[in-house]
């Protein structure tokens, strides 16, 4: 029989969510982190620079799809649990490439399910009782609501409308179906939008933070009133560790900020907040610079979590407002120049040309 360690392995960690987990986590935990990333476009290891020459966390570049490496992980390191943010994760993308989305959500997926669940088989008993896997997900594999209906709780019918929320939607599928047929100790969470530090720039927050702090067009999808609800980055990390320590096995948890705002009044607090911190007497209010443009294909009028199974269950309640939780996100990326050029490599700014310059109307 093998025995695990005091280790976890998790996947994506060098993206926007994965990063500030296993920064979380080393700061709170303690226990080593093994983390496994693609490092594609939206994966950084500057994100990690914090741990540099820590002992704890060892950042391991790979494939979530490379079962023969993920098996050698598992093996040389004997994780006690495995925590799955690996996923491409862009709505607009997954319109555009939906293959890429197929692979490493679906694929990738099932792939870390299997390698898992046959390591998982070699455990002696008490160690196979205390394993756990966390798929972490998205509210988006619900579908859209209308203006009166119910927020989505975790008895809410799936009905994804992108291929981005069906690769999800299968992923949660699979993460079910191993803990329902194998008995393999699976913990789902299906999050709200999250925002905050190190989140790549093609996602609304951070977009026009850069775009209001340079003087471009603010683009706006639509009319502006699709609804998301918000989730601080940090709240979502916290309360994943609260599911591993003491949620129930083969349950599903909703995470959410409490926080329902329309995409234009998030703008505008962005706007706001940019005037306020980065006054530019030459540009002036920074709400001029929005502009309207052309919606992408099946966008979803509004999402809501209801969060109360975590909160009543687990005791998790997110610790930031909206309004403290944006001013904090919009003085980090005011504060990260070198961050930012970082990432705006010739690849990103080809995508923001043709994703939102070609909608703008001439």
């Amino acid at each position: 029989m093998t025995s695990v360690r005091n280790t976890i392995l998790v996947t994506g960690g060098a993206g926007f969510i994965g990063s500030n987990f296993v920064l979380q986590w080393i700061k709170n935990a303690g226990a080593a982190v093994v983390n496994l990333d693609l490092l594609t476009y939206a994966g950084n290891p500057a994100n990690l620079a914090a741990l540099e020459g820590d002992s704890r966390h060892q950042l391991v570049r790979g494939d979530i799809c490379n079962g023969e490496l993920v098996a050698a992980l598992l093996h040389e390191h004997r994780p006690r649990v495995i925590v799955h943010f690996a996923a491409e994760s862009h709505v607009d993308r997954s319109i555009v490439d939906p293959g890429a989305f197929i692979r490493t959500n679906v694929q990738g997926t099932f792939t870390l399910l299997e390698q898992a669940r046959l390591f998982w088989l070699e455990l002696d008993e008490a160690d196979r009782r205390a394993f756990r896997f966390l798929h972490v997900s998205t509210d988006e594999v619900y579908g859209s609501l209308g203006p009166e209906d119910p927020a989505f709780s975790e008895i809410t019918a799936y009905a994804p409308n992108s291929p981005y929320a069906a690769s999800k939607a299968a992923s949660d599928h699979l993460a079910r179906a191993y803990h329902h047929t194998y008995g393999l100790p699976v913990l789902t969470t299906n999050c709200s939008n999250n925002y905050g530090p190190f989140q790549f720039p093609e996602k609304l927050i951070p977009l026009m933070i850069l775009n209001a702090l340079e003087g471009r067009h603010l683009p706006v999808y639509g009319d502006g009133s699709n609804v998301r609800d918000w989730l601080f980055v940090e709240d979502h990390c916290s309360a994943i560790r609260t599911v591993l320590d003491r949620g129930r096995v083969g349950e599903t948890y909703n995470i959410g900020g409490n926080s329902e705002r329309k995409n234009l009044d998030v703008v505008t607090a962005i706007c706001d907040l940019v005037d306020e911190l980065r006054p530019d007497a030459a540009l002036g209010p920074r709400r001029k610079l929005i502009t309207f443009v052309t919606d992408r294909p099946g966008h979803d009028r509004r999402y809501a979590i209801d969060a109360s199974k975590i909160s009543r269950e687990l005791g998790w309640r997110p610790a930031e407002e909206f309004e403290s939780g944006l001013r904090k996100t919009v003085a980090w990326y005011l504060e990260h120049g070198a961050w930012i050029e970082n990432v705006r490599t010739g690849a990103y700014l080809d995508w923001i040309r043709q994703n939102y310059q070609e909608r703008i109307p001439q």
